[in-house]
Formats: structure tokens, C-alpha cells, sequence
């Protein structure tokens, strides 16, 4: 068996980023340029609007400092969809696979939007996500929700569409509104350069792990064993086929090895921190030679 590594390509710095963000394009309290200059003070390297069904050109915003990311939220007429690395707003077909495949045509790729959000928790129901083909992933965590009706958190999706086989990416996100909504999640990307090029390029193949505040230091593998290193967890908890929980480690560090018969299609890590300060890994595949 081989475990299949996403962060095995790239080395260099973590770069922290929401690309969930709403400015007065849409429904947002702020103009894009006062959006990044407040990511840029908290110390983000990169952000993408996401104005529902608008795109909000970073060529025309004040990034101070900031990689900004071309992106819309389709959002109309059905569950939300972030399009990331757009470059133009894509027509919300009431059917979804439809924009799925637009987004793609487009040269981006989609994420499903806050599964769980409103009183149902049913935003994205399962059977839609189980029937979609091409998207990239779910947000795992959604700030906003927060302060909305149902759960921030979706790992339950997740875990239910990898155990499926679904090879797909963990994101955590702001959905900022306004100012309160700043700095609640994001993704730590492992790119080559601090470019929108090549900060998608890693986004789209899981070079990138997804935080609400504990941090991650080093991802190894090496033969049939994953290490992870944390600076803050308190607890790690190793993830597999529909959620079950393969092992707990109390501590800044877990390291998982493949057992020698019957592994699973997946391990993740969820590394639990102080508060509510999480990170989580994305899946480690697991194959045949």
C-alpha cells in the first residue's frame, strides 16, 4: 500500500488566507480596499472576494500587501458555491452541476458553501454533494455561521463523502460580512510563490490545511507512516472511513502507520487546540502500489 501525500510537493513557508469575502459589490459592509487593508493588519498573505454572483476585480482594489485571488460566491437560485480563481461571474443555473462544469470551463474550481447553515442544517443536502462530480471540496468551517442558524462545522459531510471514495479538500473560511466576521478560519497554503497562480495551483491539489488557530509546523510521510507537528494542539485526533476514529494523542504531535492488513481509504488529522481553535489536515489517500 502508498499513502498518497498532497503536501508532498511543496516546501517553503505556510501562507494564511480566507477566500470567503463579502465587500459593498454585495452584502458587505465595506469597500473591498478597507477589507484588505484589515487582513492585511492581522497578518494575511492572501484574500479573495467572493460578492455573490458579482466579480470583484483585484485589479481594481488596494491590496496592501496582500496576493488578492479572483473569485464570485454563486449564490443565487440554489446551495452557494465559491468559484475560485474566476474570471467572471458565472450564471447561477438552478442546476448546480451545471455551474460546477461553468467553473471548470472557466479554469477554477468550486466549493460548496456552509453545508450545514439554517435551522435544518441542510443548506447543501448530502444527496446533492454525493451526486455532484468536479468540485473540489466543502468548507468544513464557515465563520459566519457562528452567529447564523445551524453548525459552522461540516466534518460530518466530509467524513461521509471521503468514506464514500470522494477524494476531496477540507476548507475553512470567513464568509466575512463585516468587521466581526474577520479572522475567524482559514487556510495555511503551501505554495511556490506568492502568486494568485500559484497559491490556486496548491489550493486545487490539497497543498493546504484549514484553521480556526491551532498551528501546524511539518507534515511528514515517509513510507507507511504520517507525522504531524503542531505548535498549539492540546489534542490530535486521527480521522478514517466515515469518521471513525483510528487513535487520540494528547499533545503538540501524532504520528499514524499504516496497519499491516485491512487499512482504510483515508486517514485525516484534527489537531484540537485551546478554545475553539482547530486545524485540520487533509485526507491522506491511501492506495495499492
Amino acid at each position: 500500500m502508498r499513502i498518497l501525500n498532497p503536501y508532498a510537493h511543496t516546501r517553503g513557508p505556510w501562507l494564511r488566507g480566507n477566500l470567503h469575502t463579502h465587500s459593498t459589490n454585495s452584502d458587505g459592509s465595506r469597500a473591498p480596499g478597507d477589507i484588505a487593508a484589515a487582513y492585511a493588519a492581522r497578518g494575511y498573505d492572501f484574500l479573495m472576494f467572493s460578492d455573490h454572483d458579482t466579480f470583484t476585480d483585484p485589479a481594481d482594489v488596494n491590496a496592501h500587501g496582500l496576493t488578492l485571488l479572483p473569485g464570485v460566491e454563486v449564490s443565487a437560485r440554489g446551495p452557494h458555491i465559491v468559484h475560485v480563481g474566476a474570471t467572471q461571474a458565472i450564471q447561477p443555473d438552478q442546476d448546480r452541476q451545471t455551474v460546477i462544469d461553468a467553473i471548470r470551463a472557466d479554469g477554477g474550481f468550486a466549493v460548496v458553501a456552509h453545508p450545514n447553515w439554517e435551522a435544518d442544517f441542510n443548506h447543501c443536502p448530502q444527496e446533492n454533494l454525493e451526486a455532484w462530480q468536479g468540485y473540489a471540496g466543502i468548507e468544513v468551517y464557515n465563520g459566519v455561521i457562528r452567529r447564523l442558524n445551524g453548525s459552522p462545522l461540516a466534518t460530518d459531510r466530509w467524513d461521509r463523502l471521503l468514506g464514500l471514495g470522494r477524494r476531496i479538500w477540507g476548507f475553512a473560511h470567513d464568509d466575512s460580512h463585516t468587521v466581526g466576521d474577520d479572522g475567524l478560519a482559514w487556510n495555511m497554503v503551501r505554495a511556490a510563490e506568492r502568486t494568485p497562480e500559484s497559491i490556486i495551483e496548491a489550493l486545487r491539489r490539497g497543498s493546504f490545511y484549514a484553521g480556526t488557530g491551532v498551528i501546524i509546523r511539518e507534515i511528514d510521510v515517509s513510507g507507511d507512516t504520517i507525522r504531524v507537528e503542531t505548535e498549539n494542539a492540546q489534542r490530535i485526533v486521527i480521522h478514517s472511513d466515515f469518521g471513525h476514529r483510528e487513535h487520540a494523542t494528547d499533545g503538540t504531535a501524532a504520528t499514524y502507520r499504516l496497519p499491516d492488513a485491512n487499512p482504510p481509504q483515508y486517514v485525516r488529522f484534527e489537531c484540537w487546540g485551546a478554545g475553539e481553535s482547530m486545524a485540520w489536515t487533509q485526507p491522506f489517500f491511501i492506495e495499492a502500489d
